[in-house]
């Protein structure tokens, strides 16, 4: 070739490469493609999860770097990363149902999730019938012929019911039908589905396993590799792919998991505690109580019980209004996992999609609070509930 003009070499810069040695951390790739000088490569490249990489919807080597890791801390056979924690939830349930097809959920959901079944309902035809998420005889009871799939979560928003996944995935599995698991709450240093017989774990990885609210993302473990590849044929046409940036602060985040994860649960046990004994408060909504529903499942089940829990306050939404505009230390602001605390109201916020008797459904009442404790000083944390709710 002749010698390129400037134009050009500013296009084409030098890429140098890396040998005898490799990076500490995994670098971040932030292209939207890769080049061939083959053809037939690239083309069967297009065609399979674990080529080459050749497109950023596609796959991406920081963005496979996180599917990696999160399938090997859940026990998978491949993951495909998203650009939200719906996503990773949209691409499961529309990559594997039909219009008429059926599902089993539990009743206590992630108000984005009944959001999502809603309109499956609506768009789509398809039915859903809810279930307590202890129960395999309901479970068994609610099976149709055109059952597909059992929804589940391994400690649930915002109520923190513990599903009983080893005797709820047996039932799936020995009814055919493909169990999916949301394990956001737990992440899996608390909890590993596929181990209990789940076929699909999810996550928001906007929550725990990036840690620093600066991030937006999901994902979806597969058991199998056979549901693994079905899923991401449909997740390359859906379009839901993760950002090589976020999956970039994803990864750095889940280095610091299980140091997050110890503060988290510590700081809740400490605050549900003192919570459940004070008289504004009605009712402690946290696994790791001896008054929660699930305490003796989530005993089982898990080594801790999350940093998440609601609590109900005697004076209904007014009263919970009062104490979200009066704390300090806590933040009114949504999501969760990250290293502060978090508050919110989820009858007008998570779950502000779902009608009054969904909302009675799920046990959240007009002075349900939910608190996602972060790392800070536990006595800091109280001081400032307390303040708050004097």
């Amino acid at each position: 070739m002749t010698p390129l003009r400037p134009e050009t070499r500013t296009v084409h810069l030098p890429q140098p490469p890396v040998e005898q040695s490799r990076p500490i951390t995994m670098p971040l790739y932030q292209t939207s493609g890769f080049v061939f000088d083959d053809p037939a490569v690239m083309a069967d490249a297009m065609g399979r999860p674990d080529g080459p990489f050749v497109y950023g919807r596609y796959s991406n080597p920081t963005v496979r770097s996180l599917e990696q890791a999160v399938s090997d801390l859940e026990g998978g056979a491949g993951a495909v990363a998203t650009g939200s924690g719906m996503g990773a939830i949209n691409t499961v349930l529309l990559g594997l149902l039909q219009p008429g097809d059926h599902l089993i959920a539990q009743r206590s959901l992630y108000g984005g999730t009944a959001a999502a079944l809603n309109d499956l309902v609506a768009r789509f035809g398809v039915t859903v019938t809810h279930v307590p998420e202890h129960d395999p005889d309901a479970l068994r009871a609610a099976v149709r012929p055109e059952t597909k799939l059992v929804y589940l979560e391994t400690i649930s928003n915002p109520m923190t019911l513990v599903a009983d996944l080893p005797a709820m995935c047996a039932a799936a599995r020995e009814l055919g039908l493909v169990s999916v698991v949301d394990n956001t709450f737990a992440t899996p240093l608390l909890c590993r589905p596929v181990e209990h017989g789940a076929d699909i774990v999810v996550h928001s990885t906007t929550k725990y396993l990036s840690g620093h609210t600066d991030v937006v993302g999901g994902i979806a473990v597969f058991a199998t590799g056979e549901l693994y590849r079905k899923v991401w044929h449909y997740a390359i046409e859906l379009g839901a792919s993760a950002d090589p940036f976020a999956a970039w602060l994803t990864l750095r985040g889940m280095q610091t998991l299980a140091l997050r994860m110890e503060r988290h649960c510590s700081n809740a046990r400490l605050l549900a505690t003192r919570l459940a004994e004070h008289p504004a408060v009605t009712a402690v909504h946290w696994p790791g109580l001896p008054s929660h529903p699930s305490y003796e499942i989530a005993g089982k089940l898990l080594p801790d019980f999350g940093g998440v829990f609601s609590f109900d306050l005697a004076g209904g939404r007014a009263a919970g209004e009062r104490f979200m505009s009066s704390v300090r230390l806590a933040l009114l602001a949504p999501s969760l996992g990250g290293v502060e605390t978090l508050t919110l109201h989820p009858a007008t916020t998570s779950h502000r999609s779902l009608s009054a008797d969904e909302l009675a459904r799920h046990g959240i009442g007009e002075g349900t609070v939910r608190i996602a404790v972060g790392i800070e000083h536990p006595e800091d944390l109280w001081a400032d509930i307390e303040q708050a709710l004097a």
